[in-house]
C-alpha cells in the first residue's frame, strides 16, 4: 500500500481530480486547506534574504494549498499519478504542485476494492 500525497494551489480542479480517481475506482480521498512555508512567512519575506525572491511566487488570489491524501493498493499507485497529471497537468512547471507516496504499512477503517 501507499500514501498517494498531491499539493496543488488549483482548489477548482481538485472536484475533476476526484472524479477522475472514481472513474478509475478510487472510492476514498481526503482533502485539507494548507498552506506552505512562503505562504506563512508572506508578511516578513523581504526581511529574510535567502527568501526574498519567493515574495513573487507567492499567488495573493490562492491563500491555501489543497492537499489531497489517498492511500491506494500498489496496483492503484501510478493510474491515479496518472489522473493527477491528467488534471493538474506538467508537475515540473513552476507552481505547478507536487505529489509523492509513501509506504503504509498498516491501514485500518477502509477498503482497497480488493
Amino acid at each position: 500500500m501507499q500514501l498517494l500525497v498531491v499539493v496543488t494551489n488549483e482548489a477548482e480542479k481538485v472536484e475533476t481530480l476526484f472524479k477522475e480517481m472514481i472513474d478509475i475506482g478510487i472510492r476514498g480521498a481526503t482533502v485539507i486547506d494548507t498552506q506552505g512555508m512562503a505562504r506563512v512567512l508572506h508578511d516578513d519575506i523581504d526581511k529574510i534574504p535567502i527568501f526574498g525572491s519567493l515574495r513573487m511566487l507567492i499567488n495573493d488570489q490562492h491563500p491555501f494549498n489543497k492537499t489531497i491524501f489517498v492511500v491506494l493498493g500498489d496496483n492503484q499507485v501510478q493510474p491515479a499519478i496518472n489522473s493527477v497529471k491528467k488534471v493538474l497537468g506538467d508537475l515540473s512547471k513552476p507552481n505547478a504542485g507536487i505529489l509523492f507516496t509513501l509506504p503504509v504499512s498498516h491501514v485500518e477503517g477502509i477498503s482497497l476494492g480488493h
